[in-house]
């Protein structure tokens, strides 16, 4: 059978259309299809495999030697990996809000978003889960918190409530590609021996019945309501890391809500990010469109508004008070040591993109681009803002110890742990973007066909 037969054939058997939709969904599935990479795919994956292997060495020289390879010491303990967790936590919040709000919300235009924030999601608590291990030094120490583990505890909250999340994740992520599954395997010529197998391991059960897609959909439509909660709560529970420990910076009642308007945020500028190199990357301009970028430019404004009336709230008021045991962590991180790094995230992270995305040539895809990586840059620094400088203001003076434990600055371990950690999210987002395709084939053709029909009805 040649590939045009092969073509028409798949789109009779897999979806119904209109015969005047028949060409439309060919095209579709055509341009839908994983390709394989280019030079510059092939470059990106060689840079980010890099890094994840200098991170690598780092981490073995961690194992190794212990946690005296990196600059944390008794007053900073945690550093720039537990930065980087929240960080991993924050941005995996955007699985929930494109994939199911938007999706319970019959918010039909985020269609092509909803494959890529979900991969963002589940690459981002793959690796929130491996930097807390990284943490942790003694990596065989984890079987302790399973056998020993105290429901007091908030870090045991917050075990539960990732692998929680990161289940759902999974599911929500797996079930909208078994359709697409049925379309990839008819297309073993395009995707080769290799991933058609793959693709029959994983979806070669689903025959597209309509009793398949009513179970499916309800699935769906179950996972989206359960995953809301589940994120607020892994984000609350995240925070309640910090706000149950009496430290000034930390001690806040505002730190959930805090904690969940900074992880919309972020979330928000990561897809708008990766809408744009997705689109750039494998053409498709007719999928994700200049209206995507104006409504997710919107929808960040929108978010940025609400993460900086939490973080006057934060700050207002304990300056406000200025309480002893405040006024110092304050002072610094206004007009001291880390005020530059303070403005900075407050300026590039909220504010910035706010005036660019605020006009409507900037809610065009290359300066949305730019607010994008702006909003994301930021956010990573106000991780760090919120560990290292609370932990250098403890309640108790520091009196008699090393210059070294007054200041922190990671070592070159930490960088590169931290920075392989960021690669190897980056390098799953891009080989699944490899493997499966990053805009579900199934529901495009579907909402195209019910275009098509309107469109007849019409005429």
């Amino acid at each position: 059978m040649n590939t045009e037969n092969l073509k028409i054939s798949t789109v009779e058997n897999l979806i119904t259309t209109p015969p005047k939709s028949k060409a439309k969904s060919d095209e579709i599935i055509r341009d839908l299809l994983p390709q394989k990479f280019g030079r510059q795919g092939m470059i990106w994956v060689a840079v980010l495999t890099a890094i994840c292997c200098v991170g690598a060495f780092a981490y073995y020289r961690q194992l190794k030697h212990g946690l005296v390879v990196t600059n944390m010491r008794d007053y900073v303990s945690w550093g720039i990996y537990i930065s980087n967790f929240v960080f991993f936590v924050a941005i995996s919040l955007v699985g929930s809000l494109i994939t199911a709000i938007f999706r319970l919300s019959n918010v039909k235009w985020s269609t092509p978003l909803t494959r890529i924030a979900e991969i963002i999601a589940v690459s981002a608590i793959v690796f929130a889960s491996l930097i807390i291990i990284v943490d942790m030094g003694r990596p065989e120490r984890l079987l302790n918190l399973f056998l020993h583990g105290r429901i007091q505890s908030p870090i045991l909250w917050d075990v539960i409530v990732i692998g929680t999340y990161f289940f759902i994740s999974v599911l929500l992520l797996y079930f909208p590609l078994l359709p697409d599954f049925k379309i990839l395997i008819r297309f073993k010529e395009k995707t080769g021996k290799k991933l058609n197998r793959l693709y029959r391991f994983q979806g070669s059960f689903w025959k597209g019945t309509k009793e398949q897609f009513k179970i499916s959909d309800k699935s769906i439509n179950i996972l989206c309501i359960t995953i809301i909660p589940v994120a607020f709560c892994i984000h609350t529970v995240t925070s309640w890391l910090f706000a149950t420990t009496y430290r000034p910076g930390w001690d806040s009642t505002n730190f959930g809500a805090y904690f969940i308007s900074g992880a919309f945020l972020v979330g928000a500028g990561g897809v708008v990010v990766a809408m744009y190199m997705f689109r750039r990357a494998y053409r498709l301009e007719k999928y994700i469109t200049d209206m995507h970028f104006e409504k997710m430019g919107r929808m960040v404004v929108l978010l940025a508004f609400l993460y900086l009336y939490f973080n006057i709230n934060e700050y207002l008021i304990p300056a406000f008070k200025m309480k002893k045991m405040e006024a110092h962590h304050l002072t610094e991180l206004f007009a001291g040591e880390y005020a530059p790094l303070f403005w900075f995230t407050i300026f590039i992270g909220m504010i910035l993109p706010v005036i660019i995305l605020l006009f409507k040539k900037g809610r065009k895809p290359k300066p949305a681009f730019i607010a994008g990586v702006m909003v994301v840059v930021g956010a990573w620094f106000k991780r760090y803002l919120i560990v290292t400088p609370t932990l250098l203001n403890p309640l108790l003076p520091m009196q008699n110890v090393p210059e070294n434990f007054k200041h922190y600055f990671p070592s070159w371990e930490e960088w590169a742990i931290a920075m392989g950690s960021l690669s190897g999210a980056l390098l799953l987002i891009t080989l699944f973007a490899r493997i499966y395709p990053i805009i579900p084939i199934h529901e495009t053709i579907e909402e195209q066909n019910k275009t098509d029909e309107k469109i007849s009805l019409v005429e």
